[in-house]
């Protein structure tokens, strides 16, 4: 772990808080700085209100030095994904076309466990707007760089999140995956993320893909997502598709191994592709599965094709979006958006059906594969982060951004936990990673699994200079980039 405050985890913070080594307050000035130092060329962030992150931090200083820190995550310098509602600073979803100019009074549930938890919330991280595509850029916040490469893409849509975990700015950072929207940037920049079985965690106000959105904690290490999941997981009774709360310490167990599981390893799914430098690292960390213990085969689910499920499940809901803003605005969209919505309007109630019955069958399938299996590992995205500002890489043939995410989707369809785990750095110097998918309601196994192999191979994050100069009044960022 680092002396540095903006690299320490969670866990490491929490316990320096314990014993007055470390304050909120420099914790907080620490990440801030970073932010100030930084964000001007990755573009992380589209809010930064230091002026409430540091009263915020006062006030848990104020409480840890009274020996009576208000709960698990007290203290924690954190984030926001911009999508998501919290009172007092605007969603405007990486839109032009939401009005900044209404009350914002409402926390979705995330911000508000994390909130009642004592979290320091910095700001809001970009994404895309609405979330409608796989990387990080939007007419409203710009783009979003990689922090090993500024001069490729983050990934999305939680790409903000990504970045400012891999960079220090924050510890902890919320965000939400509906087609691989934590998994995507967190493969891309070399950072822990998991997408909980759906319905762990609670969410308000449901988007038009309801069902296929998972809420998730983005992080550096195993640890802080299983500390920061124990807060978010909590009850929320405006969220009815939320499962019931099991009072459950996802910190019990993390340190159990894998020594006995029996592990499927699908390099394809059985339809997919996957680059060969890619691929050879995440050979090799399947490797130590075995070497911890584990019995590891080769073995594809039965599960297709899934891609014309997800498109048709994800045009429909990009069309209730789009339809729900007035015409008189949608020129201010991201305009590959509107071609999608297009699609998705001329689907019928029918392809809705054929779509959710479609998903059903997967979830069958996956369910019938982890009687064999307890969990299964894929790469879990096929290539590196490319050219940033681009839908697609180039020079391949590729017109869609779900022609490059062929792990992520299939497991949003069937609703099961997958973790990305950073597994090496290729020849350029870019993530790779693995994923750790497992059956519903196995978050823990997964968590366990991840942190097996995070304690052989510690994730490694970007080589940067320290924020230097004064951090006790960083100014607010400039948002339009």
């Amino acid at each position: 772990m680092s002396d540095d405050p903006c690299l320490m985890s969670a866990v490491e913070m929490l316990r320096h808080f314990r014993d007055r080594r470390l304050s909120p307050l420099e914790a907080t000035r620490s990440a801030l700085m970073r932010i100030e130092t930084l964000d001007s060329v990755f573009n992380a962030f589209r809010l930064v209100d230091p002026e409430r992150a540091l009263a915020a931090a006062r006030e848990s200083e104020a409480r840890w030095m009274a020996g009576e820190p208000c709960g698990l995550i007290d203290g924690v310098p954190s984030t926001i994904k911009e999508v998501v509602l919290s009172k007092g600073w605007p969603a405007l979803r990486g839109s032009l076309s939401t009005d900044p100019d209404q009350e914002w009074t409402v926390d979705a549930p995330t911000v508000a466990r994390m909130r009642e938890q004592g979290a320091v919330f910095l700001g809001k991280t970009n994404s895309p707007e609405f979330g409608w595509k796989g990387v990080t850029d939007s007419p409203l916040a710009g783009i979003t760089r990689n922090p090993w490469n500024p001069e490729r893409t983050s990934g999305g849509s939680s790409g903000g999140a990504a970045v400012a975990a891999a960079l220090g700015m924050g510890a902890l950072h919320i965000g939400n995956d509906a087609a691989g929207s934590v998994r995507i940037p967190a493969g891309f920049c070399g950072i822990f993320t998991l997408k909980p079985t759906f319905g762990t965690v609670p969410a308000y106000p449901w988007e038009a893909r309801a069902t296929l959105a998972h809420h998730g904690p983005m992080t550096r290490t195993v640890g802080d997502a299983a500390l920061m999941l124990n807060v978010i997981a909590r009850p929320d009774d405006r969220d009815w598709f939320a499962l019931p709360y099991d009072g459950r310490d996802y910190r019990i167990g993390l340190e159990d191994g894998v020594r006995g599981l029996r592990i499927a390893y699908s390099r394809t799914l059985g339809f997919a592709w996957c680059d060969e430098e890619v691929l050879r690292l995440v050979d090799r960390a399947v490797e130590t599965f075995v070497d911890l213990g584990a019995v590891v085969e080769e073995a594809d689910p039965d599960i297709g094709n899934p891609r014309s499920l997800i498109e048709d499940l994800w045009n429909m809901g990009l069309a209730y979006v789009v339809d729900g803003v007035p015409r008189e605005k949608w020129h201010l969209f991201d305009q590959p958006m509107l071609e999608y919505a297009e699609r998705g309007r001329a689907q019928s109630a029918l392809d809705r059906m054929r779509a959710e019955m479609g998903r059903e069958a997967m979830g069958r399938a996956m369910a019938a594969f982890h009687r064999d299996y307890d969990l299964l590992l894929t790469p879990q995205l096929p290539l590196v982060a490319f050219e940033a500002g681009r839908l697609t890489p180039p020079d391949r043939d590729m017109e869609e951004w779900l022609d490059w995410t062929p792990f992520t989707y299939p497991f949003n369809l069937t609703q099961q936990p997958a973790a990305t785990v950073p597994c090496g750095l290729t020849d350029e110097g870019l993530p790779a990673a693995l994923q750790i998918v497992g059956p519903k309601y196995a978050d823990p196994l997964v968590l366990t699994a991840s942190r097996a192999f995070e304690a052989v191979h510690p994730f490694v994050m970007p080589t940067l200079p320290h924020p230097s100069g004064d951090a006790t009044r960083p100014q607010e960022l400039d948002t339009q980039r």
